[in-house]
């Protein structure tokens, strides 16, 4: 025993005291660098909800103009034979409620008069948009604190409190080849006609119809252009055919806009989404593009069904704007309660914010965001309101 005690000795002198040393500065980067990319992930996640809690901040600062919401239509359909629909000042079933809309920061809406083609065929399409004016008017009404009518530019005020309304035409079925209903729906607050949908009309083409009745605008379809030149109304090109498009722009005298519409890049053969020349000749125009939320405009779902469309992608068209034409150009236009199927992130009115954290992430600086949530459209819209003035 002795013996063994003794030449273990012998082993443990012979060891060379390095060794111990090599272990020791081997457990000691090892733990290092668990500790490193423990800090890096802590980092990250720090860095993370910082961008998080900017974009709820920048969301409550700047004004947010959503230039399509088709509640009006849902609350007009929801009627029952007392005449009574949802009651928006409370949380409901739809995409926008006052309540959705607060924490999401909007406040300044484009609630849309919708007519469809239908109307216009059986000559409805006039009565029906007074209808849902008269809807609107109501709610303002009851709740005077929680919704105001907007009918100019300079009348919004970065008030977080109240909605602040804009009314938008989409179809312009109920001009009804009646010049003087442009003064009267703008008089009204309609401050943007769609000048067609989802069939051609007796003004445009729809870039949803295979029947172009006019290879672009009909002869009315121009004086129309005219009119709302003249009367400071914005002319909205989405859902028009591409001839109509380029027809407008040669004849209109103020730039225009694409309410609700994002690019035919990201979706190709899909007319009803611009394509990178018809964006380059709005920016030419000094129009303004307001991208369109829902998932079958932002990627190829019609293509594949399965594919999961995320706020991510909707920044992807906005990056596609700044890109080509300049941040000038662009805007939102969620067409929020006129569509089934709505990206990741975005899912309704609350959602703002997780654009704005989307495009922080990609160094957006916080001017180019105020331009992208509203004060791009405010310049369109005043540059129309001023041509109109005597």
């Amino acid at each position: 025993m002795t013996l063994i005690k003794f030449l273990t000795v012998i082993c443990f002198l012979l060891i060379p005291p390095l060794s111990f040393t090599e272990n020791q500065d081997k457990n000691y980067q090892a733990r290092l660098q668990d500790v490193m990319k423990a800090r890096k992930l802590m980092d990250k996640k720090r860095q993370r909800d910082e961008i998080k809690d900017l974009a709820h901040e920048l969301a409550q600062e700047i004004i947010i103009i959503d230039t399509h919401l088709d509640t009006p239509i849902q609350l007009y359909m929801q009627q029952d034979k007392n005449g009574t629909y949802e009651d928006i000042t409370k949380k409901t079933s739809l995409h926008f409620d006052y309540e959705r809309a607060l924490s999401g920061g909007l406040n300044v809406p484009f609630f849309v008069i919708f007519t469809p083609p239908s109307a216009e065929d059986k000559g409805t399409a006039f009565k029906m948009a007074n209808e849902i004016i008269q809807i609107l008017e109501d709610i303002k009404k009851k709740s005077p604190n929680k919704f105001r009518l907007v009918k100019s530019p300079d009348e919004i005020t970065n008030n977080k409190s109240v909605m602040q309304i804009v009314y938008g035409m989409e179809n312009g079925a109920p001009i009804e080849s009646k010049l003087s209903n442009i003064e009267l729906f703008s008089d009204m607050g309609v401050s943007y006609i769609t000048l067609a949908h989802s069939k051609s009309n007796h003004i445009s083409d729809s870039s949803y119809d295979e029947n172009k009745n006019w290879g672009g605008l009909s002869p009315f379809g121009r004086e129309v252009v005219a009119e709302m030149n003249k009367q400071g109304v914005m002319i909205d090109i989405s859902h028009v055919s591409d001839a109509a498009f380029y027809e407008v722009l040669r004849l209109t005298k103020t730039p225009v806009i694409a309410s609700h519409s994002s690019l035919r890049h990201f979706v190709p053969g899909f007319e009803r989404n611009v394509s990178d020349d018809m964006l380059k000749e709005l920016a030419k125009n000094g129009g303004v593009i307001q991208i369109c939320f829902g998932s079958e405009f932002i990627a190829e779902k019609r293509k594949y069904p399965d594919l999961v469309v995320t706020v991510e992608d909707v920044a992807d068209h906005i990056d596609r704007v700044k890109q080509l034409v300049g941040i000038d150009y662009v805007g939102i236009g969620s067409d929020y309660d006129g569509w089934r199927n709505f990206p990741v992130g975005l899912e309704d009115t609350s959602t703002y914010p997780n654009l704005i954290e989307e495009l922080l992430k990609r160094n957006y600086t916080k001017e180019e965001i105020k331009k992208v949530f509203g004060e791009n459209l405010l310049r369109v819209w005043r540059a129309v309101e001023n041509y109109s003035k005597p």
